[in-house]
């Protein structure tokens, strides 16, 4: 008896499928996070001690996975790594470990602000971030 041979064609199909299978969930993925994907600015007010402008920067990888950096402008730093970020439905966490800080927002309908509360050492702050071109 003859055995039975696959087809290239029905090889390159079902090599096509794997692909594309394993691609759309890293689209879908991409595309819950593309609202945060900005550059984002804010002024911390803590009383006693002058105001700071705050600019954080979030990117997105091919994978759909966030990465960010923070600077303080008024203070010539810049660069800060962001160790942990998330965002879903709207609602952002991040911390930076090296500076001890962390900040947890919710952003508004039209993916232009968001409004949270920025904890590093003492009390925690409120801090609006806004989109910046």
């Amino acid at each position: 008896m003859k055995k039975p041979r696959v087809s290239s064609f029905v090889l390159c199909v079902g090599f096509t499928l794997m692909l594309g299978l394993r691609i759309v969930p890293t689209l879908a993925m991409a595309a819950d996070t593309q609202p945060i994907v900005a550059n984002w600015e804010g002024t911390l007010d803590p009383g006693a001690q002058p105001k700071k402008r705050i600019v954080v920067h979030i990117t997105a990888s091919q994978d759909g996975s966030l990465s960010g950096t923070i600077d303080y402008p008024d203070q010539d730093t810049s660069g800060i790594l962001i160790t942990a970020i998330t965002y879903k439905e709207s609602t952002l966490h991040f911390e930076s470990s090296s500076i001890q800080g962390s900040y947890d927002g919710t952003m508004n309908t039209d993916n232009s602000e968001i409004t949270g509360t920025w904890k590093q050492g003492g009390a925690p702050l409120s801090l609006i971030l806004k989109r910046t071109p």
